[in-house]
């Protein structure tokens, strides 16, 4: 019997020792509290306690936390939004009996002061200025935070707003107004572009008459000095130049005729192809202009007889 006392005792005593001794984690602070009153706070490593009297309360960890808030508010164009707010904080070191004792739901009052600021600032603000200055938006809660938090033990690293996102009919409306837009600025290429491809064709075809007629002006210009030197050819054979000028013709005329005729696809052209077509057309020529000078020296000689009788 008193061994068995002895042992119990021995084991009571092995329980209470080992009881004793408690570590805490990196990036953790313990909370001690004796008899129910707070008695102090241990940091990371190996800790001794008495029994029975010291209890372990809480653990409060001190690596950074992040709470995402939606907060659901309207514009000043009364457009309604909901904005997601990454709130990313941390609890003092030195201030762990603050953020302990001092504030139990710290969640709720960081989501209070999120909603708060948040329908404070947005109000202000139309749809596309709240896209623009969302940093503005996140700059205003962590002013708010950092003041508000900072008394409970709790430093606000960094707030975002990571998230806008209005009403399905508006962002359906303002996908249609991008889309309008960018097909305003395509179609406005596009008629830059068949601008000036019509400028250009039109330079190119400026261009093609400008050589065009150059062209035609030489052959014309080559021709005038073949003729010259056919005549002077003839010439010296003793023809005359009117009959030079009658051969020349009757040549070019049936050339013009075995031309046509290496033709499959000409439409119908009637000429003279009688032996002397070629003379008939050029003494035609010939008296047309004689005829013509005429008509011209004597209407001159009328306007002067005319000036002299007044």
């Amino acid at each position: 019997m008193d061994s068995f006392f002895l042992i119990s005792l021995l084991v009571i005593g092995f329980i209470i020792l080992f009881s004793s001794f408690f570590t805490v984690k990196q990036q953790t602070s313990a909370i001690i509290e004796r008899f129910g009153k707070f008695h102090s706070i241990r940091n990371s490593g190996l800790h001794l306690k008495i029994p029975l009297i010291d209890k372990i309360v809480a653990r409060v960890g001190l690596k950074i936390q992040q709470l995402d808030v939606i907060v659901e508010t309207k514009t000043l164009d009364d457009v309604f939004v909901k904005l997601k707010v990454s709130v990313q904080y941390v609890v003092i070191r030195e201030k762990v009996y603050e953020a302990f004792y001092q504030l139990e739901y710290p969640h709720e009052q960081i989501t209070s002061y999120v909603f708060d600021v948040v329908r404070a600032e947005v109000p202000k603000m139309k749809l596309d200025d709240v896209f623009v200055k969302k940093d503005d938006i996140a700059i205003a809660v962590k002013t708010e935070l950092q003041d508000a938090m900072l008394d409970y033990g709790y430093d606000i690293i960094k707030t975002l707003v990571t998230d806008i996102d209005p009403d399905a009919q508006v962002k359906e409306a303002m996908n249609r107004i991008n889309a309008s837009e960018r097909e305003k600025i395509a179609a406005q290429f596009e008629g830059d572009a068949a601008r000036i491809l019509i400028v250009e064709k039109a330079k190119a075809e400026a261009e093609s008459k400008r050589l065009q007629g150059q062209g035609i002006a030489d052959q014309r210009r080559e021709i005038a000095r073949g003729l010259e030197e056919s005549v002077e050819v003839l010439n010296k054979v003793g023809i005359n130049s009117q009959e030079a000028s009658a051969l020349i013709v009757v040549t070019q005329h049936y050339d013009t005729l075995q031309s046509i005729g290496e033709e499959t696809n000409t439409n119908l052209i009637l000429l003279p192809n009688s032996p002397q077509a070629g003379s008939d057309m050029l003494n035609n020529m010939v008296a047309s202009f004689t005829a013509s000078n005429m008509i011209g020296e004597s209407m001159k000689k009328k306007r002067e007889d005319d000036e002299k009788g007044k």
